[in-house]
């Protein structure tokens, strides 16, 4: 496994990480074994970057990390926790909190349901507007003095914001969108992580499926699937996104790979401050996604695969209005 430096401050992990969210929450009905056996399958393949939220089926995913952790070395893996999202007892988001007084309250939490005496990066999940970064950020600080937590992390954070968290203390990564399909941040984002010595963990690498070769408009999706109500999905902007797809696809053809190993394969050449994280919820799905180390994309695949989607060239926002407006990264 190809490995890489969260930033000049943080851990070295795999060049790919395991984003498990969708075992737990918000893409629909999952198996509890196979995401175990997913989990040990990455582990077992040297993926030591697992990341989690600790509101990700509201503590259900650390629970599920930490049984598929039980008989394994914990200290072979990074664990990765976002935190501070507050939901309602019917799941809906209702907010965040980046409170140095909630900061310490999730930790204790965290750690309860991961089974573990540290966690390896923390970071808030959002920008908390009513509270300074330099007072959520200091809060962790203090966990990191009391062996609680190892790194610090941010995620969605804009330039502005970036520098004065980092003015606190180091910053390991920004977890942030980014995919042929989302690269907003390389205008002003990018460059100021790579600044400041940050790097990168990009998560929606398949924009949510969108470029993963298989959806389809005909798709049915449960209730609460994020993507029944994701602009991208919606009426033109799907058709439109589906024809950028198609063409990438015809990419990976040429190349013997599949479309979602291209749309991989391409992170992965953004830079090695950059780590990708695949939201596999199957084996299958990510032996599929580990593939992507076997291609070497040539100047001229990376031509081609800039012609067939253009930055910018989405159709829709990554978000709805509402959720859009909460992301600093955006403003």
């Amino acid at each position: 496994m190809i490995t890489r430096h969260l930033g000049s401050t943080g851990p070295r992990v795999s060049a790919i990480g395991l984003g498990a969210m969708g075992m737990s929450d918000l893409y629909g009905p999952s198996d509890e074994g196979e995401s175990i056996a997913t989990i040990h399958a990455a582990i077992d393949a040297g993926v030591t970057l697992i990341d989690t939220g600790d509101f990700y089926g509201m503590g259900h995913n650390e629970r599920l990390i930490a049984k598929a952790l039980r008989d394994r070395d914990r200290d072979a893996v990074q664990i990765s926790v976002k935190f501070g999202a507050l939901r309602s007892p019917e799941g809906v988001f209702a907010g965040i909190d980046g409170r140095p007084a909630a900061v310490k309250n999730f930790v204790a939490y965290s750690l309860d349901r991961l089974s573990t005496d540290h966690i390896d990066v923390y970071r808030i999940a959002r920008v908390d507007p009513a509270v300074p970064i330099e007072e959520t950020v200091g809060a962790i600080a203090e966990l990191v003095q009391a062996g609680h937590v190892r790194h610090i992390g941010l995620s969605e954070a804009g330039a502005e914001t970036i520098r004065r968290a980092a003015a606190v203390h180091p910053i390991s990564d920004l977890q942030i969108e980014y995919s042929l399909l989302s690269r907003g941040i390389e205008a002003e984002i990018l460059p100021t992580v790579r600044e400041l010595g940050i790097g990168v963990t990009a998560y929606g690498v398949l924009s949510r499926g969108l470029l993963s070769g298989r959806w389809s408009p005909r798709r049915a999706l449960t209730a609460g699937d994020f993507r029944s109500f994701s602009p991208r999905f919606q009426g033109d902007n799907l058709a439109r996104n589906l024809e950028l797809v198609d063409a990438l696809g015809k990419i990976a053809a040429d190349k013997g790979a599949s479309t979602a190993q291209i749309a991989i394969a391409w992170a992965l050449t953004r830079g090695d401050d950059i780590v990708p994280l695949i939201g596999a919820r199957r084996r299958e799905r990510l032996h599929e996604a580990l593939g992507a180390f076997d291609l070497e994309l040539t100047p001229d695949d990376l031509s081609r695969i800039d012609e067939a989607i253009p930055a910018g060239a989405a159709a829709g926002d990554r978000y709805p209005a509402h959720a859009m407006a909460e992301l600093d990264s955006e403003r």
